[in-house]
């Protein structure tokens, strides 16, 4: 239990790269003008899938964005360049929100122990479309495959890049929990410094660069929307609606740096939010059935673990998948915890905005909920026109403004995986 060490942990840094958002600032004005990066899927080569949408991240440039931080050492941006420059996509966009991440905390302005950092990487599987891109080629002619291919296509290349990168030397690894892999990444680094393994932790989200394969698998499962009714792709996703179909593919990467409580107050680093409680359980089975018993009590540890009641929390960023199996499960396990202040609970999804981006979801979800708290406003949710349950409080078509004190962020994957994290605002 948090409570119980004395060692409190906070966000100090956050970055990302996402389809509705190159920075942080970015971000969190589109979170507040309810912008939908849910477009026509663009690029895309192999056969017609039953799936042509989603929230992807639009002419990216690795080198052009690099240029942005060019008020970084330049011992540093050249160590980038030359780690990422050749590498896949997932990298490239690791390494931009982690700088930005680095760079938000202070962490570049101040003198670091490299072995009291670490470095999680939340996904698995992260590099599908790199690899499917190479099949062609190698079929011709397996001589053409590049030395790096055996370091790039191993998830643990990202441990390295953002290690020698940032000069950490601390533990660092990659855990994997399906669309849960962003809470699960984040808990492990407050597991860490909780125990005085390190002081201070990267948690990078890692964007889902899906192949045509693993495209169509979602849909054939049932889990992604297989076809778009409506006029224009940003309708697709509609968590806690009526007409929800399946979740929408999402890309983005995303980073935060936690930090010590003690160590951040002593170096005077700017607290963004304080993490209060953070749990996670297994439902004991390889199926992709949500449980409510196992939401219920993420939710509930989380809550314990904090220290706080229910009534106490103000937010709530729901998993809201656009599933309807999902959401209607979800909203059963909320009345369970939350009971008579569901009608006082603000809860939203943004994945209505930003689609499922899968690995990176949890990270993506707690920049958002943080972003919400320092600018005192709840964002919409967009395509929720016909709520499937009229007891919660969900935001509407616009932004609302509200300060929030204390908030929730869940978040579920298949195979039984349920998370939750529990934060307070630093303000």
């Amino acid at each position: 239990m948090l409570k119980e060490t004395g060692r409190e942990v906070a966000v100090i840094g956050m970055g990302i790269v996402c389809s509705i958002g190159n920075n942080v600032p970015d971000f969190q004005q589109s979170l507040k003008d309810g912008v939908s990066g849910i477009t026509w899927l663009a690029n895309r080569t192999g056969p017609k899938l039953s799936v042509d949408i989603g929230a992807e991240i639009k002419e990216f440039s690795f080198l052009d964005r690099l240029d942005h931080y060019s008020d970084l050492p330049a011992e540093l941006l050249q160590k980038a360049r030359r780690c990422a420059q050749r590498s896949p996509f997932s990298i490239q966009t690791s390494v931009l929100s982690a700088l930005e991440a680095w760079q938000d905390s202070g962490m570049f302005a101040r003198e670091n122990n490299p072995e009291r950092l670490g470095v999680i990487v939340t996904g698995e599987s992260t590099t599908q479309n790199y690899r499917y891109g190479l099949h062609a080629d190698f079929e011709a002619d397996p001589e053409y495959l590049s030395p790096r291919y055996a370091l790039q296509f191993l998830d643990s290349n990202q441990v390295g890049v953002l290690s020698e990168i940032l000069t950490i030397k601390g533990e660092g690894f990659v855990v994997g929990g399906a669309s849960a892999s962003g809470n699960v990444g984040i808990i492990k680094a407050v597991q860490l410094i909780q125990s005085g393994i390190v002081d201070t932790c990267l948690v990078t989200g890692v964007v889902a660069d899906l192949s045509p394969i693993e495209l169509q698998g979602f849909v054939n499962i049932g889990a992604m929307v297989r076809e778009n009714k409506f006029q224009t792709p940003d309708k697709a996703s509609r968590p806690f609606d009526a007409q929800h179909a399946g979740f929408v593919y999402g890309q983005a990467s995303a980073c935060v740096v936690l930090q010590s409580c003690d160590v951040a107050t002593k170096g005077k680093a700017l607290v963004r939010a304080k993490i209060l409680g953070a749990a996670m359980n297994l439902d004991g089975v390889s199926t992709t059935e949500p449980n409510v018993a196992g939401e219920a009590g993420a939710m509930k540890a989380a809550l314990h673990r904090a220290g706080i009641s229910a009534s106490d929390i103000h937010y709530l960023n729901a998993h809201g998948s656009s599933s309807p199996l999902g959401d209607n499960t979800e909203v059963e396990a909320i009345k369970q915890v939350f009971a008579d202040h569901v009608s006082k609970l603000w809860v939203n999804s943004t994945k209505g905005l930003t689609g499922h981006c899968l690995y990176s979801a949890g990270v993506v979800e707690l920049i958002a909920s943080v972003l919400q708290m320092e600018g005192e406003f709840i964002h919409p949710n967009k395509n929720l026109e016909d709520p499937i349950d009229d007891d919660l409080r969900f935001s509407g078509a616009m932004f609302e403004r509200d300060r929030i004190e204390f908030a929730m962020s869940n978040s579920f994957g298949f195979g039984g995986i349920n998370s939750s994290i529990v934060f307070q605002n630093s303000c």
